[in-house]
């Protein structure tokens, strides 16, 4: 998130664009879309829960689901070198994980991880990006955006504290929060907001008689409160006048919106409720969306499922914001139509013409990759396959420590194919040198 990275707007989608279905993987939609379009990402990601989600049968969400158990088989054995290999710190915090908790646990980050790098790319420079998680994974995430996003753009992590689950353990508290890792740039846009409790406000039980549509305007303000007279100063002195009778003197403000923010789930009742398992209340969406953009800013959910964060972008009380989602789930476009008909009910203003794209976009900004390479020729898959480990002395090693060696030497007739390559650490390469494997190993054991 630096200044060096700003480069113009050359946005290859349209804005209220839903990438949708098999082949709209996240990872292939974002490795297709250029660099530095968005100025807000939120992403609800799977959390590691060791759970599986389904809607329920006759809700509007009938049909979504998802598996939220991990373990290596989930994740593309090149991916672990491709990642070793383009950031070495973010594989090292992902081998502490598997050895300080599952190898279940190193695969749901690998998945992030790669997604998390596709997401610092695509973020403008003046951007900022909420992850959505709960405390299974939080603290190994946290490090991943340290990694990624950088520490000192680290803002707040927020505490979304709700009812949660009515199951009362025995043996440890319930569980009734998640959490919202926030980063973001020293430039990037952030607009305070304010509780709907200013009712409750000393100010406002003193001055309520006065008060019109939460505020005091000029024609009708307490002056002969000595109280009053800072506010009636502070008018003068921003304005060079005194107040006339339709200027607001004061406007009555709730508590700032804080760290630990109270708001309940989605009532199962209510008409905003899509059956959708893990679905997001509006209002915390709505938080996100006020605070960290303006009207006309870019959007985009990853992760999107039931839609909840483009519905907040297009219905944003401040003004609309253009977003782009992606998800899975053939059901994502028509559940997103669905909401955004669904917030006229809710006294929202949704209208957006959904694009449903179910093809990933191709890159069109110059001088950068525009795809991904084949793994497969490279030493990535080697490493995945391997662990890291290195096939002659059996240590640990980074990806830039290995090298790629023939089994059967190419002098001796070896192919250069996957069944005939290994890695190996310099040292033990050199050692060696021209031998087939078995030669290698049969001379270090008579040494």
């Amino acid at each position: 998130m630096n200044a060096a990275r700003r480069k113009k707007e050359t946005r290859n989608f349209k804005e209220s664009t839903l990438y949708v279905g098999e082949d709209c993987d996240n990872l292939r939609v974002m490795r297709g879309m250029n660099s530095a379009c968005f100025d807000l990402i939120y992403l609800d990601p799977p959390f590691n829960s060791k759970r599986d989600y389904e809607a329920p049968i006759g809700s509007e969400a009938e049909g979504t689901g998802f598996k939220d158990t991990w373990s290596m088989d989930d994740i593309k054995v090149e991916e672990h070198g491709e990642l070793a290999d383009k950031h070495p710190a973010l594989y090292q915090i992902i081998a502490a994980a598997k050895v300080t908790h599952s190898e279940g646990a190193a695969g749901y980050l690998i998945f992030m991880a790669l997604r998390l790098m596709e997401m610092r790319r695509i973020l403008k420079d003046t951007g900022s990006v909420y992850l959505h998680c709960d405390p299974t994974m939080s603290h190994y995430l946290k490090l991943l955006m340290d990694a990624v996003f950088g520490r000192r753009n680290f803002r707040n992590e927020l505490v979304w504290s709700h009812q949660g689950s009515w199951i009362q353990p025995e043996s440890r508290y319930p569980r009734r929060h998640d959490t919202l890792l926030y980063y973001a740039a020293d430039n990037s846009v952030f607009n305070v907001l304010h509780e709907d409790n200013y009712q409750e406000q000393m100010n406002y039980k003193r001055w309520r008689k006065y008060a019109k549509d939460g505020k005091i305007y000029g024609d009708n303000a307490p002056y002969h409160d000595t109280r009053f007279h800072t506010y009636v100063e502070r008018f003068e002195n921003t304005h060079g006048r005194k107040p006339r009778p339709r200027d607001v003197v004061y406007e009555f403000k709730g508590s700032r919106v804080g760290t630990v923010q109270y708001l309940k789930v989605v009532d199962p009742k209510s008409k905003e409720r899509t059956g959708y398992a893990t679905q997001k209340p509006l209002s915390l969406l709505h938080r996100v969306i006020e605070a960290s953009s303006n009207p006309g800013d870019w959007v985009f959910d990853p992760f999107c499922g039931c839609a909840t964060a483009m519905v907040a972008a297009e219905t944003a009380k401040s003004g609309a914001r253009k977003w782009v989602g992606c998800d899975l789930g053939p059901k994502a476009a028509e559940l997103m139509k669905f909401r955004l008909e669904q917030a006229h009910g809710l006294g929202l203003s949704g209208s957006a013409k959904v694009n449903v794209l179910r093809a990933p976009p191709r890159r069109t900004d110059s001088g950068e990759e525009l795809a991904p390479r084949d793994y497969r020729k490279h030493g990535h898959l080697l490493y995945g396959q391997q662990e890291g480990v290195c096939k002659g002395c059996g240590y640990h090693y980074r990806y830039k420590d290995m090298e790629i060696d023939h089994i059967l030497p190419r002098a001796k007739g070896g192919a250069s194919r996957a069944d005939n390559l290994q890695l190996l650490c310099g040292h033990c390469n050199r050692s060696k040198g021209d031998k087939t494997m078995a030669e290698w190993n049969a001379a270090k054991k008579k040494a």
